[in-house]
């Protein structure tokens, strides 16, 4: 697997990066050989993610952007590539959730969930493509997308909406920039534990749900290592717009 994993060279970034699936990816990217660039919001969430990284031997530096910005999104690559050179691999992990009603879900609410999930990836998956093209590299970006992009539950409909457009954009990107060496590719989690989730899942209906999916028991961060590696590195160099879930069989099972 590390050599397969393998991802020496290679300059990355990972946004939404201060906690859940983009801190994990940062570390998992790091162990395997990449420079990373993590980015958020807040920088100062990040500091202890890049002290992490640095010492266990690895490079590291903190980025803040806001992905509903554009002018934040530039200005966050030309700070990475500052530090490291062209990237040519993207986390494109940033995102909101939103669990109400649809008759609930007023218009500034629908604008921030559209204008991070799906705005925000497509700002910075096209401003890595031009720097990838300008500098004569391929690529890789993984859009995390969700299963809830897949298929719908009740009570996330601006969530589900956000995260289906993801996967259909992501095809789209796939389509344009697979002749230029770039591979555009979704990873579709289902439901994990993490420190945001940890709690709801302790609660009584949560076990009963996750106890009536497939494999009866949420996902572990590790779980998501390997798919996403596979995304993200020369192991999946002929893998173009797949939408992969990763959910133990909750997409096929009840929901």
């Amino acid at each position: 697997m590390s050599s397969e994993f393998d991802m020496s060279g290679k300059v990355a970034m990972v946004t939404g990066a201060s906690s859940g699936f983009g801190a994990h990816f940062a570390k998992l990217l790091s162990a395997r050989g990449a420079k990373v660039v993590v980015a958020a919001r807040r920088v100062d969430r990040l500091d202890s993610l890049v002290e992490e990284i640095k010492s266990s031997g690895g490079e590291a530096v903190a980025v803040a952007m806001d992905v509903t910005d554009p002018n934040s999104i530039e200005s966050a690559f030309d700070q990475g590539e500052a530090a490291f050179g062209t990237i040519t691999v993207v986390a494109n992990n940033a995102g909101v959730a939103d669990i109400r009603s649809a008759l609930k879900v007023d218009e500034a609410s629908w604008d921030r969930m559209m204008d991070t999930n799906l705005k925000g990836v497509w700002i910075v998956a096209q401003q890595a493509a031009k720097r990838m093209i300008a500098a004569g590299v391929g690529g890789a970006i993984v859009n995390t997308a969700s299963i809830l992009g897949l298929r719908v539950a009740f009570g996330q409909s601006s969530y589900c909406t956000s995260k289906a457009a993801v996967v259909q954009l992501t095809k789209s990107l796939a389509i344009e920039w697979a002749s230029k060496g770039i591979r555009v590719n979704a990873l579709c989690p289902g439901y994990f534990l993490t420190e945001m989730t940890e709690a709801a899942f302790a609660s009584p209906d949560s076990k009963a749900y996750l106890n009536s999916s497939p494999a009866r028991r949420a996902g572990e961060m590790d779980e998501i290592s390997g798919p996403f590696l596979l995304l993200a590195s020369d192991a999946g160099s002929y893998l173009h717009g797949v939408a992969l879930p990763v959910d133990g069989g909750q997409s096929i099972g009840n929901m």
